[in-house]
């Protein structure tokens, strides 16, 4: 018997041999064993998931002359007869070479005719999308109401190509990519019954370099036996579809963890070398961080496509990188694969990014700073017994706390104090003694008070709290002076804002009142502008009187000023 390729000898016969397409075949069936069969059926999807050994499976099924749960036999004279393509009442027709609307014309006198032996004729159109639009509009009227013993099924990888007319007059099935496991799974059953030895590495390759696909993929497994023979490895499959070894992917990301620049050139030489193309390079690089971020997040491997060896490796990877490393890495993947696609020199762009990406350092939050810098604070008090440690909370305006931690805290030794790394605002508001704390008090730190205010809120608070003019203090009231309505409603709606202030400058949770009466500041600073005015006023009338006795001498007695 002559060779026969693995698509075409392990092409299923029944429903339950269609793999990936569940939601199809079950319903399918469910049609048949009910009899509600449609007359026209349209089956939608990417190449070789299945939709015209579908469309065989459901001609079977229908003409069956022993039909078990709505399947095919296989045995019967119609099943045998339409297998080896021979059943007058099966008619497949290839939209691709009978587009036009003359074999449309044709068609449409035969569908008249009764099937010869089966109960139904049934016509199987393959990439009907094909068909001319006037091809379409003449087979309208055949489509929307044919003889009751005919049935369509068209199968077509461009269904947006398909006039609406036509598909809103048959059922329609969307078919989906077969999944990389079970591509793998019915690959192995094949290799087991063909008595190919194949491990679980070169079954990933074989799924993954088929995209979804079955027929590729079985396509590619006829290939690599005439290659190999009865005994596969991964290597020389990688070196025949010159394909990419996932261990380099692996390379650079140990390289980031270990800020080992020298593998950067090992890696790109070996590209060059292989002749592997740079940008298949840089999206199998890409996959690889999306791996690593899904395992980091979801902290298992159930949504990472790859070899189990591979798999046990990724999931190292889950306490080595974290949820902001990983999206900073593939930020910067995303952006290098957009320039390396019109980059002269390939090579050297890879070698400049690779570098870029491993010199990356790991980013830390604020929250983590902070708490790194209690626990030593914490384990620095039990273990000597020194003045007590300031344990920083952060709180308030994220602007300011992004000014405060803008550089990491760094760890005092034993004898040091913490505090002395902390920023002087924060250190102003450490120590307060209530006891010593007046009026007076409040005047004397107002300044650093309204530059802290201004540095948060400088825009619309600032402006405000600069003219604020100091009156007196009972309990934990502020009176102040404003100087129009604007700036008192700017207070009032920053009450809140300033009583948590002040508690954290003063130590002593405040709040502003208004007030008309002056400050006994401001009395004193007008009682001396009142002064220099009549000492003014007193010079100007001594001049005007010697500027006046003067002009008198000069008038009665001829003489002469001189300057």
């Amino acid at each position: 018997m002559s060779f026969v390729v693995t698509a075409r000898k392990w092409r299923p016969q029944k429903f339950s041999d269609v793999v990936g397409q569940e939601h199809i075949t079950v319903t399918l069936k469910n049609a048949i064993s009910s009899n509600r069969i449609a007359h026209a059926y349209i089956f939608a999807g990417p190449r070789g998931v299945g939709k015209t050994t579908t469309a065989r499976i459901l001609a079977k099924a229908l003409n069956c002359l022993n039909p078990i749960d709505a399947e095919p036999c296989n045995e019967c004279e119609m099943c045998k007869s339409i297998q080896t393509s021979q059943s007058l009442d099966i008619i497949e027709i290839d939209g691709a070479s009978n587009r036009g609307i003359d074999e449309i014309r044709t068609l449409r006198d035969s569908v008249k005719y009764a099937p010869t032996k089966g109960k139904y004729k049934i016509y199987i159109i393959d990439e009907v999308h094909m068909l001319t639009k006037e091809s379409f509009n003449a087979f309208l009227k055949t489509l929307e109401e044919p003889p009751a013993h005919t049935v369509f099924i068209f199968a077509t990888t461009d269904i947006h190509k398909v006039p609406l007319t036509i598909i809103s007059r048959c059922q329609r099935f969307d078919f989906r990519r077969i999944q990389l496991d079970t591509i793998k799974s019915l690959l192995s059953q094949i290799a087991e019954s063909e008595k190919i030895s194949i491990d679980d590495k070169t079954l990933t390759i074989i799924a993954k370099k088929a995209d979804g696909a079955l027929r590729d993929a079985e396509s590619f497994f006829d290939q690599i036996v005439s290659f190999c023979g009865n005994k596969i490895d991964n290597v020389t499959v990688s070196s025949m579809l010159n394909l990419i070894d996932d261990e380099i992917y692996f390379i650079i990301s140990d390289a980031v963890l270990s800020k080992d620049f020298k593998s950067v050139f090992e890696v790109s030489k070996k590209i060059y070398d292989n002749g592997w193309d740079f940008i298949d390079f840089m999206d199998g690089l890409i996959e690889h961080f999306r791996n690593i971020m899904t395992v980091v997040l979801s902290k298992n491997v159930n949504l990472v496509e790859a070899a189990d060896v591979y798999k046990a490796r990724y999931l190292d990877y889950s306490e080595k990188f974290s949820e902001s490393d990983t999206l900073r890495l593939l930020n910067f993947l995303n952006k290098t694969q957009q320039e390396l696609r019109y980059s002269q020199n390939q090579k050297l762009k890879i070698e400049i990014s690779l570098s870029h990406l491993i010199g990356l350092e790991k980013s830390s939050t604020i929250s983590e700073i902070i708490s790194e810098l209690n626990n030593y604070s914490n384990s620095s008090s039990k273990s000597v017994n020194e003045e007590p440690q300031l344990k920083i909370t952060l709180t308030g305006n994220n602007d300011v706390e992004g000014k405060h931690t803008h550089s990491i805290l760094e760890k005092k030794t034993l004898g040091e104090k913490i505090v002395d790394s902390l920023p002087s605002k924060i250190l102003e508001t450490a120590n307060i003694d209530d006891s010593n704390f007046d009026f007076n008090t409040v005047v004397q730190k107002w300044s650093g008070f309204v530059e802290l205010v201004c540095q948060e809120k400088g825009l619309i608070f600032g402006p405000v709290i600069k003219n604020i003019k100091l009156v007196g203090l009972e309990g934990n009231k502020l009176s102040i002076l404003c100087e129009d309505q604007h700036s008192k409603d700017i207070v009032k709606n920053n009450q809140e804002y300033i009583s948590k202030k002040t508690l954290e400058y003063y130590g002593k949770k405040m709040s502003f009142n208004f007030s008309d009466h002056k400050s006994q500041y401001e009395v004193e600073e007008k009682n001396l502008s009142t002064k220099e005015l009549k000492k003014q006023n007193i010079k100007h009338k001594k001049e005007e009187v010697q500027n006046s006795f003067a002009d008198e001498i000069v008038k009665e007695l001829g003489g002469e000023e001189i300057a």
